[in-house]
């Protein structure tokens, strides 16, 4: 099964992931533009619309789609607007692109019991939308920690 997250900057977002049991690959890219075939250049103008994202192939018998929330959910800051850390831009959003009826049921409730917790001071600004193309990032920027010996 595929499951896509904006959470900032995607070499960190993929690393973790990456290190996810249950899940077989994963893939950088950008997500939820108007430019199809955006390169990182374009995106990094803020003008394109798309997010950084990290889109992942899982096995729902090794790990299902509540605990790739709980991954997503832990690892970045869900109430910062267009922002991780010192990234900043719409290309560093939380989101989540769902696939399909139950992720995004399983999501909107997951989301849901996160705010009815307190854990945040701030609002939750997370997106959960439908998932549009899926554009892969350049090669160089695929298992970049790895790559680079980060991971």
């Amino acid at each position: 099964m595929k499951a896509t997250f904006g959470a900032g900057c995607f070499w960190h977002v993929e690393d973790i992931f990456s290190k996810t049991k249950g899940i077989s690959s994963t893939k950088v890219g950008y997500i939820g533009g108007a430019l199809p075939n955006p390169t990182y250049e374009e995106v990094c103008t803020d003008k394109t619309g798309h997010a950084e994202a990290v889109q992942v192939e899982y096995d729902p018998d090794e790990i299902s789609f509540e605990e790739l929330l709980d991954v997503f959910w832990k690892n970045h800051n869900p109430t910062t607007l267009n922002r991780q850390g010192p990234d900043v831009g719409i290309q560093y959003r939380s989101a989540i692109f769902y696939h399909d009826d139950h992720q995004k049921e399983t999501a909107e409730k997951s989301k849901e019991s996160l705010m009815s917790s307190n854990i945040f001071d701030n609002p939750i600004v997370t997106q959960i939308i439908p998932a549009p193309t899926f554009y892969a990032a350049e090669e160089y920027h695929q298992q970049y920690f790895k790559k680079h010996g980060l991971s």
